[in-house]
């Protein structure tokens, strides 16, 4: 009950066009049973020339409206009914129009809400959720678990609402013209509900399954689209298709056993409905032969019992499809109510500045509750406008050391302080602008170079793009592109080669010119040559600001003003380069073993 609470809970921006919507459904539902009723007077009075009969159990108001009825001439009756056809039948049409429109606009609006909140909460978690997290799953939540919700409302509410009055309207017919007689069709409705009740259940539980798999099959997805590639060049075409062959063999056979059990209700319903009807028939029909019941009345009382197959079958479906939604609402929130592991201090501020130093003070950190720690006991002063590099073995915890800085994560134990001021104290956006970066792996965004180049700086003129562009190096590249710097680069910056994306990131950091910089292995992907084109460019940029380098390639280095070198989590050494060659430094070592001096 709370998950189907808290699935309602989405409705409640819309509640008013999903309150229109349920008149609507109710007026359409109610025009339903009136259509059924008109059946009464036209065989008796106007056909047959009969007087309507019913039983003797009928209420007072009912009785005097057969009377009036039974005393209207035929042929006036007759004119009554042929002028009233054609408006109940477009009244009837256009509201079941206008409630299957509304459901629909109200499921549409919701889900696009829901879409919005994912995403913006996705925008909100820190780096710990998506080392936790596949991709393609998060794709899913968003795209597919939303598919469900949109089910749930538009078909599923809808249903619920317009079949639960179709069905009470027929009831109430059968039992106001059949009087107590109509006592076995209400003992008979638990029976026909039954198996619903009982494969609703059961496929709650697959709908889960069926939900995870496409989850599954989005990651495989995603992982093999972005790495075609590396799939290539191992020549492990054949080895993906199996893997994605596989995961859709088990998505398909989820889905045959939620239509298995789907359609099994069907015929249980029905067979219990003829169950039902054969009774009627049998103690009905010797009524109608005795005269205690017209053959209006009869046929009316028919009518309405065979018509409540179709909103029991549709409800039956309900029941389903709501548990599909139920399944992916459970999921949707799973997102929504995830803890926000970097979060601002109520108090915070947006106006700072850098004056003297940073200060890594006893710093500890970790990556899971259950992991052990990346970083143990970090002590670590850089004083304002310093070049710090910082070396060490893979794994050492170099990258996570400078993803401090920005609250890309935040540290379990000890502080990171601009001056006097905890970090944790700035307006993240704010502290964020203070810090440019230039990693390893490039990400650039499926648009065009410009917008790339000036990401996070949109409304930047066109003179200052294009001269961060020639500090970076990457004008003579992007002239050469069909529509140089309005030139679509691709997903991930596909079209261009590893030295140019890393170019058009080097660019966006010149941009965004912030008095912190930190270059994660941020040559990597150059070639020696023009490595050293840029070298002028990055002292440029770095002139002025305090920089963070952390470089494999020693040479890149040399001229750090500081070298501090990590192990297993620790610092376990700092100085210059000339000092640390001086000594039994590790170091040494590992400049001794790249250049095999």
């Amino acid at each position: 009950m709370k998950n189907y609470l808290r699935l309602l809970k989405f409705l409640k921006p819309q509640i008013w066009l999903f309150f229109v919507a349920f008149i609507c459904t109710c007026i359409s539902a109610v025009l339903n049973g009136v259509t059924l009723l008109a059946i009464l007077p036209l065989i008796d009075i106007v056909f047959t020339h009969k007087s309507i009969v019913l039983p003797a159990t009928l209420s007072p108001a009912l009785a005097t409206f057969i009377e009036k009825l039974n005393s209207i001439d035929p042929a006036v009756l007759f004119n009554i009914v042929i002028a009233c056809i054609i408006p109940l039948f477009l009244l009837k049409g256009l509201f079941f129009w206008l409630q299957g429109y509304l459901m629909n606009a109200v499921a549409y609006r919701t889900v696009r809400e829901i879409r919005n909140k994912l995403f913006d909460k996705l925008q909100q978690l820190s780096l710990s959720f998506y080392s936790r997290k596949r991709t393609g799953e998060l794709m899913s939540r968003i795209v597919n678990d939303t598919g469900y919700i949109n089910n749930a409302i538009s078909f599923a509410f809808r249903d619920l609402i317009h079949e639960s009055l179709r069905l009470f309207i027929y009831i109430f017919v059968i039992f106001s013209v059949g009087g107590k007689m109509s006592m076995v069709t209400f003992l008979l409705l638990p029976l026909i509900v039954w198996p619903a009740a009982i494969i609703g259940k059961k496929l709650k539980k697959i709908s889960t399954q069926t939900q995870e798999k496409i989850a599954d099959i989005n990651s495989l997805l995603s992982e093999t689209i972005s790495g075609v590639r590396i799939v290539k060049a191992f020549s492990m075409e054949e080895y993906e298709s199996g893997r994605f062959k596989a995961q859709n063999r088990q998505f398909a056979q989820y889905l045959l056993k939620a239509t298995k059990r789907t359609l099994l209700s069907t015929p249980l319903s029905e067979f219990v409905g003829a169950i039902a009807a054969t009774i009627v028939l049998a103690l009905w029909g010797r009524e109608v032969v005795r005269g205690n019941i017209s053959f209006g009345g009869f046929g009316v009382v028919m009518g309405s019992l065979m018509s409540l197959m179709q909103p029991l079958k549709k409800l039956t479906g309900v029941h389903f499809i709501t548990q599909e939604g139920l399944a992916a609402n459970k999921r949707i929130y799973e997102i929504l109510d995830e803890k926000i592991a970097v979060k601002e201090a109520l108090d915070a501020i947006s106006m700072f500045s850098l004056k003297n130093k940073i200060v890594f003070s006893d710093v500890w950190f970790k990556y899971e509750e259950n992991c052990e720690y990346v970083l143990e006991g970090i002590n670590l002063e850089i004083d304002k406008g310093e070049v710090i590099a910082i070396v060490g073995p893979s794994g050492a915890g170099k990258t996570t050391l400078v993803n401090l800085i920005p609250r890309f994560y935040d540290p379990q134990k000890g502080k990171i302080l601009f001056d006097d001021l905890d970090i944790k104290k700035c307006r993240l956006k704010f502290l964020r602008t203070f810090v440019g970066m230039v990693t390893q792996e490039t990400v650039l965004f499926n648009d065009t170079v410009r917008a790339n180049i000036a990401y996070g700086n949109l409304k930047i003129s066109e003179e200052l793009i294009m001269e961060a562009a020639r500090r970076a190096r990457a004008e003579e590249f992007i002239l050469k592109l069909p529509q140089k710097y309005d030139t679509v680069i691709g997903e991930r910056g596909f079209k261009l080669s590893g030295g140019e994306k890393q170019r058009v990131a080097i660019a966006r950091a010149i941009l965004k010119d912030a008095p912190i910089l930190i270059l994660d292995e941020a040559t990597s992907q150059l070639d020696s040559e023009i490595e050293q084109l840029i070298k002028e460019a990055f002292y440029n940029l770095m002139r002025g600001k305090t920089v963070f380098v952390i470089a494999h390639r020693l040479s890149t280095i040399q001229k750090a003003d500081r070298i501090v070198v990590v192990e297993k989590g620790r610092i376990v050494e700092a100085g210059t380069h000339s000092f640390l060659l001086s000594q039994d430094t590790l170091y040494k070592k590992l400049y001794e073993l790249q250049f095999k001096v």
